[in-house]
């Protein structure tokens, strides 16, 4: 029994030291260029004469060498690519199964198999492709509530990161997100008026919890995250065409313009916020959209088209506001009468910025 082991272990270690050079004598073949009949004629029949001439020979294989291992490289690339293709077709191109392993017949099913397989593989990258780009559905918020439901006659649109978060990195405790000051007054005093809707182009497994941690009163109304959002030319654009609410209500906040590029007139744009402690842009922000709301204002895009071209439309506003409570009775009269020969939204600001107490 002892002579068979050995006798078997012998022979798997020649099997072994076989397949090894046998290998290595492939890879070499591989490698080196094969002779070319010119060459061997010249081997056969004469010798070089000179040691230049061997010198060139040397050089002349020595160049063909990398070209041809080149060749064989790239013919073992696209053999390895035709394989993967056809391993993709194979995989995307059969018929979807039901919860019980039966295939689900499609419009496909009278084509030739190979055309099968290349059309289904095509729809499957196409509707992937339309998933990433697209929003995920035409209305992304439910119908607003009826009666004896209360509805918001005003939709709030908000960013998460940079308008109501920012994110900080330390090396004790990693990525953290430090609330901005004045969430909660933005939120008690605008809920009754605003439907809040955080639409961010986060993931939702980064910015669920995020939410959850900034409002744990259950102001914010709806979730929207990425995958809500229209991809275009390398952004995430927020569509309000989609949101299923009267666009003449919507309010988006963000600190990118190109986020609301499609309705430019439904936006304000806001600094990204840097964190600072003594930051008060919400509590203007809050001031800004209380104003609209509780003059009734039909549009919103005829007061936020004003403040489009501001770089702080916020600021722009404080100014507007503190210069109009300043101005006497006639002046006012007279702005107004001036207004009225602009633009629709110049008039319909100046006379809700006033207090109608003192109005003439």
């Amino acid at each position: 029994r002892q002579r068979k082991m050995a006798a078997s272990a012998a022979l798997a270690l020649r099997w072994r030291s076989g397949l090894s050079l046998g290998a290595r004598g492939l890879c070499a073949r591989l490698v080196t260029p094969p002779p070319r009949a010119s060459d061997q004629a010249k081997g056969i029949g004469s010798r070089p004469s000179t040691k230049a001439q061997a010198q060139g020979s040397q050089q002349q294989q020595g160049a063909e060498g990398p070209s041809y291992a080149k060749k064989v490289a790239l013919w073992l690339a696209g053999l390895l690519g035709a394989g993967g293709t056809v391993s993709v077709v194979y995989i995307f191109g059969n018929n979807s199964v039901d919860e019980t392993g039966a295939k689900i017949p499609d419009e496909f099913d009278n084509d030739p198999i190979l055309v099968q397989q290349l059309r289904r593989t095509y729809k499957y990258f196409k509707d992937y492709r339309q998933m990433i780009i697209e929003p995920t559905s035409p209305c992304l918020l439910p119908d607003p509530l009826r009666e004896p439901y209360y509805q918001p006659p005003y939709t709030l649109v908000l960013e998460l990161t940079g308008v109501l978060l920012h994110p900080e990195w330390s090396l004790a405790t990693g990525w953290r997100f430090k609330k901005r000051p004045g969430i909660e007054t933005l939120f008690q005093q605008l809920a009754p008026l605003y439907e809040i809707v955080i639409f961010t182009s986060e993931t939702g497994m980064t910015a669920f919890p995020l939410i959850d941690s900034v409002d744990p009163h259950g102001f914010i109304s709806y979730r929207l995250f990425r995958d809500a959002t229209r991809y275009m030319d390398g952004h995430h654009v927020k569509d309000i065409s989609c949101l299923n609410r009267d666009p003449a209500r919507v309010v988006v906040v963000d600190c990118k313009k190109e986020a609301f590029r499609l309705q430019p007139y439904n936006g304000v744009a806001l600094r990204p916020w840097d964190g600072n402690s003594d930051d008060r842009v919400l509590l203007d922000l809050s001031a800004f959209l209380k104003t609209i709301a509780l003059n009734g204002v039909e549009d919103v895009r005829t007061v936020l088209e004003h403040y489009a071209l501001e770089d702080d439309p916020l600021e722009a506003f404080k100014q507007r506001q503190s210069r109009l409570e300043q101005t006497g009775p006639p002046q006012r009269l007279a702005e107004l009468s001036r207004s009225s020969k602009q633009t629709l939204f110049f008039s319909s600001l100046t006379s809700r910025l006033w207090p109608r107490s003192k109005q003439p």
